[in-house]
């Protein structure tokens, strides 16, 4: 699997601009500010018709226009395909494979499957639990197709659901309806943990020996689920909330509230592990994703790296650059640092500058 070209138009800070990329290893490069992220994430955006950041559809077309489209061509068992994005102000995308319009957005999941490795996510275990659950989302989106259908269902039940908390102290009979968004949310949510959970053992079969590694046979680390509530009693729970949901006007239960914890020697690394600890916990789970996709492919993912070698020291990046033979990368970067001229077989490099390739 190699992704061949994306053409952009429109997207972001570029007119438009096309990348023909190298199938191992491409790097962009350029100062601060002049689009290199831009790329990656317009690949992402293809690949899983979301942006890595969470932006909005309106907020990547390129300002004063009112439109965007996006055009990669990504060759998959010999075979070519197209996928095609088009971003509007203010109606939902149209996605197509091959020309042809998809039916729903699943329908091109799996067609090219990606890892974004950013500085942020070196501090994802530190950070926050809304940080951990949409890494799970992200990732599992991409091995299970109703995955991102239920999700998406269960956002907007959430919404609702709150929504009638919150109208229910002012119209009390509102209450008898809530039974139905319940139902809803019981079903959509349970798909979600039990999904979840099946991810989490994933990791933990690949994750144990990459961190042994980094830490030369030193350390162990286990990843932990750690739902709201599960499947079992999720309805129960939900029902012994609901004096509590409508006095706080908001859903207490669910797996809107799940988070992951990492364990290193007996220790909470969110708690206790330092910020070495903590950023090879977080590399050792980026490179566990690409394992995962192989081994439900069958093929290496692509490896999108964003100016993340310069936040890793030498030992770090010696293992991460080792680790990505074999599979196309592009990496950003803000010049053409000499370690990765001589450890890296850079194929193809595109100097950026205000959103041109100038080199």
């Amino acid at each position: 699997m190699i992704i061949e070209s994306i053409e952009l138009d429109s997207f972001r800070n570029y007119e438009r601009e096309l990348f023909e990329f190298d199938s191992e290893t491409n790097v962009i490069y350029g100062d601060n500010g002049q689009g290199k992220t831009n790329i990656l994430e317009a690949i992402y955006l293809c690949s899983t018709t979301r942006s890595h950041k969470g932006s909005k559809d309106r907020q990547m077309i390129n300002f004063g226009k009112d439109e965007a489209h996006l055009r990669m061509i990504i060759k998959k068992n010999d075979i070519r395909h197209r996928i095609d994005i088009h971003l509007k102000k203010n109606k939902t995308k149209g996605v197509a494979l091959d020309g042809i319009p998809a039916r729903k957005i699943g329908d091109i999941l799996g067609i090219s499957n990606v890892v974004f490795f950013s500085p942020e996510d070196l501090s994802i275990i530190q950070d926050g639990p809304e940080a951990r659950r949409r890494f799970i989302d992200m990732e599992i989106c991409q091995l299970d197709k109703l995955y991102l259908y239920n999700l998406t269902n269960y956002k907007n039940v959430l919404k609702k659901r709150n929504n009638l908390l919150k109208q229910i102290g002012d119209i009390p009979e509102l209450l008898d309806t809530l039974d139905v968004w319940n139902a809803q949310f019981l079903e959509y949510g349970s798909y979600i943990i039990k999904a979840r959970q099946e991810f989490i053992e994933k990791v933990n079969g690949h994750i144990k020996e990459i961190y042994e590694k980094l830490t030369g046979g030193r350390e162990t680390i286990d990843v932990k689920y750690e739902p709201n509530v599960t499947t079992e009693s999720f309805e129960m729970n939900l029902l012994m909330s609901e004096k509590k949901d409508l006095f706080t006007k908001t859903s207490n239960v669910g797996p809107h509230r799940d988070d992951i914890s990492f364990i290193s020697n007996k220790n909470d690394l969110r708690v206790y592990g330092s910020r070495g600890q903590q950023r090879t916990g977080a590399l050792s789970l980026k490179l566990t994703e690409i394992s995962i996709l192989e081994e439900k492919t069958g093929e290496k993912p692509i490896l999108l790296l964003d100016d993340v070698l310069s936040e890793l020291d030498r030992n770090r990046q010696n293992y991460l650059l080792e680790s990505i033979k074999g599979v196309q990368t592009i990496i950003t970067c803000t010049g053409l640092v000499e370690f990765i001229e001589q450890e890296l077989n850079i194929k193809k490099k595109f100097n950026i500058k205000d959103g041109n390739i100038i080199d």
